[in-house]
């Protein structure tokens, strides 16, 4: 049993405003359905950071200055659909570096993996599971620089002061002259944003749901998928984007592994992810508090989304 997890949703759900936290979507299952999210036309982050890193790769790696070996170490490294276009471009270029994708899903790894070894032959890879702050301890090299990226703008999911939290660990376990290529979205039209977290082919509804069969899998939960909704809303003021799954009825929830039970009136909701979405000024802000300096931000050409580049 996975404690932390299980600590969580005990919180989460014995909560007064119940919530669970987004960093579970992604078991397995989560990581298939949220490949099929970013083949969505509507979700535009994966196409714009796709661009930037397809059309820019060169800029970026000369933006790092790093004129020796260095390391790639990628967090959330997913399928690495987006980071391949980077690492093609370093590859053919007889660059020296090595990289070191990091998941929490062994699939997604494993997949990753073999597909890497295929494509790009040439390629130093050394694939890491877990946790990955305690992986990037252990890498982490005083005689080899690294390019961070964590990308994606999954910066967004975290709140202002986990952000801060999570940006402190980054430049504690990173080196001096080290970089951080960081995926940010940005504020832009409401109805972009609406449309991109609420599609109507029920995607982003299945891939919430799956919290909840999570918790049904691994803790023997009784959650009644059909017995939930989804929603979800934007403020472009904060430039945040808040989604929810509705409790359709009054009813009690037994997660036997946990010896919980979780009543649930009507139209009740659990919290389940924070998506923001940034200006520049916030960027830097952001940036100035934790101890980074912004090198360059590395925008697609609707500039909806910036890989900002950022030094320690």
């Amino acid at each position: 049993m996975d404690k932390t997890f299980a600590q969580d949703v005990i919180s989460g759900l014995t909560s007064k405003e119940k919530k669970l936290s987004s960093k579970y979507f992604y078991d397995d299952e989560g990581s298939r359905i949220f490949r099929e999210i970013m083949g969505m036309p509507e979700y535009y982050p994966t196409n714009c950071e796709l661009e930037i890193l397809t059309e820019q790769a060169s800029n970026i790696v000369s933006a790092t200055q790093f004129s020796k070996h260095f390391k790639i170490i990628e967090f959330g490294a997913g399928d690495g659909f987006k980071t391949f276009q980077l690492l093609e471009y370093l590859v053919s270029e007889n660059i020296s570096f090595d990289y070191i994708p990091i998941d929490i899903s062994q699939e997604a790894i494993t997949t990753l993996s073999e597909k890497l070894k295929k494509q790009l032959p040439e390629l130093s890879i050394k694939p890491q599971v877990g946790d990955y702050f305690e992986i990037l301890e252990k890498v982490s090299n005083h005689n080899v620089p690294s390019l961070l990226l964590f990308l994606g703008g999954n910066i967004g999911n975290y709140q202002p002061d986990e952000v801060t939290s999570l940006l402190e660990l980054f430049n504690k376990n990173m080196n001096k002259g080290d970089k951080l290529l960081i995926g940010i979205d940005l504020k832009k039209n409401p109805n972009t944003i609406r449309t991109a977290y609420n599609d109507d082919g029920g995607i982003t509804k299945r891939f919430n749901l799956n919290l909840l069969r999570r918790i049904n899998s691994e803790f023997d939960g009784n959650f009644n998928i059909d017995d939930f909704d989804f929603f979800c809303s934007y403020n472009p003021f904060s430039g945040e984007v808040k989604s929810y799954l509705v409790s359709l009825k009054e009813q009690l929830v037994s997660i036997k592994k946990l010896n919980l039970e979780v009543s649930f009136q009507k139209n009740e909701m659990i919290w389940t992810e924070l998506s923001k979405k940034y200006d520049l000024s916030e960027i830097q802000k952001v940036a100035a508090q934790s101890d980074f300096k912004v090198t360059q931000n590395f925008f697609d050409s609707r500039e909806y989304f910036t890989d900002s580049l950022w030094e320690k």
